[in-house]
């Protein structure tokens, strides 16, 4: 009898410790509890590799293209260029990728030096950036709160430039968006130096309607799918939208183990969650409502991994979030393609294709286009396409769209793929 009741104390003790307000006005409680959660094999999603391959090459093109705009003579030299192969994800050299691309890259030859290769953006180049300049002058208000939602998660609401840049693509800013976005929002952004003396932006002002999560935006439209919708009874909170590899989502153990966690309350990632245990799975919950939110933000719906690693003190993330990525991989997709690693959000791709794309995606597709045309021209010294074709045709589609997601089960064991490393030789920078 004693030592029950010993037991009892002890068990009434340590349950009240584990209570937690997060804030006074919060509706959250926090209350310790632990999954145990399923370890799983990485699967290889083919269809999203693909995706991943195809944009590598398109942002690499993409890249270059704003490189020669922003050059004073408006052209690029073989030599400026032959460093930048691994800051712009190539797994070939520079010249040879600008060369490969006749209908958007001319070759001529340099006029004071005849053996050093020049390369400009041809007519048909210029008009495609003529049609993505004017989108983003559109959709101006769209970018300016996508970076206001950026920065409304950091902790100290403030990011420095230089990730900035590197997820300028991702998150569809323009490319000198320091130059002409910001200064348009003088009471929203400030322009300030980070604790350790980097050029930083600064959220000047809160926007509470922006802080609601892509997840409560999908639940208030009743988007979300059903098999997450229904939970059993005491359902506390919103459910990420499901969508496992072949042959897990049957399995018991690992459907009790995402019923648990889904039961978790949700924690906004504009939320202030300071005062929850770092090493609970309500903080883990969190976490991965806040990486599931950074990849709604982009417009591909993917970002690399090193890009979120250096934004990781400012979330608020656990030291290895990465491990997320893989033991959720009903949310996550992490890939290894093209020499880097790369987290897509699987909720935002069907049938090889982005959900409810951005018009800037829709206007890469068409430069996508003139890219896989110069391949068949090359060599042949055409270096334009029709621009009626560009200017009109607003339905072209990518080779990504396929009929299904194929996936692959690789690596033996129990264990799903992770990578051990927590810094890789890759460049953050873009040129």
């Amino acid at each position: 009898m004693i030592f029950r009741a010993q037991n009892s104390i002890f068990s009434l003790a340590k349950q009240f410790s584990s209570q937690t307000l997060l804030k006074p006005s919060s509706k959250w409680l926090y209350q310790s509890r632990f999954i145990t959660k399923v370890r799983l094999k990485w699967v290889k999603n083919r269809g999203l590799d693909h995706i991943i391959d195809i944009d590598t090459d398109l942002k690499a093109a993409c890249l270059l293209k704003d490189a020669i705009k922003r050059s004073s003579t408006a052209f690029l030299t073989a030599k400026s260029v032959s460093e930048w192969q691994k800051l712009l994800g190539l797994t070939v050299p520079v010249v040879r990728f600008l060369r490969r691309y006749p209908t958007l890259f001319e070759e001529f030859p340099h006029s004071r030096y005849a053996n050093l290769p020049c390369f400009r953006l041809t007519d048909t180049a210029q008009l495609l950036d003529s049609q993505e300049q004017s989108i983003h002058q559109t959709y101006e208000k769209d970018t300016m709160e996508r970076l206001c939602r950026m920065l409304m998660m950091m902790k100290s609401r403030t990011m420095p430039l230089q990730s900035l840049h590197s997820l300028k693509w991702d998150l569809g800013l323009p490319d000198n968006f320091e130059k002409i976005l910001i200064p348009k929002y003088p009471d929203d952004f400030l322009f300030v130096k980070t604790s350790n003396g980097l050029a930083g932006l600064r959220l000047a002002q809160w926007h509470e309607e922006f802080a609601i999560s892509a997840l409560q935006k999908r639940n208030e439209s009743k988007e979300t799918g059903n098999e997450y919708r229904q939970l059993k009874r005491g359902q506390t909170a919103l459910a990420f939208p499901m969508n496992f590899p072949r042959g897990y989502g049957a399995q018991k153990k690992v459907r009790a183990w995402m019923e648990e966690f889904q039961k978790l309350p949700y924690i906004s990632p504009y939320e202030d969650a300071r005062l929850i245990d770092p090493n609970s799975d309500l903080m883990e919950k969190r976490a991965v409502g806040v990486l599931h939110e950074i990849l709604s933000l982009t417009i591909h719906k993917k970002t690399k991994r090193n890009y979120l690693r250096s934004l990781r003190e400012e979330l608020s993330l656990p030291q290895k979030f990465t491990r997320l990525f893989t033991r959720y991989p009903g949310i996550f997709y992490l890939s290894l393609k093209c020499k880097t690693t790369t987290v897509a959000l699987k909720e935002g791709y069907q049938r090889g294709s982005v959900v409810d794309p951005h018009p800037l995606v829709r206007i890469r597709k068409k430069f996508y286009h003139v890219m896989k045309t110069g391949l068949l021209y090359r060599c042949k010294g055409v270096n334009i396409l029709p621009q009626e074709d560009i200017l009109l045709d607003d339905n072209v589609e990518s080779e990504t769209e396929q009929e299904e997601t194929e996936e692959e089960e690789i690596g033996s064991g129990d264990d799903c793929y992770e990578e051990t490393s927590e810094s890789e030789d890759e460049s953050d920078e873009e040129p």
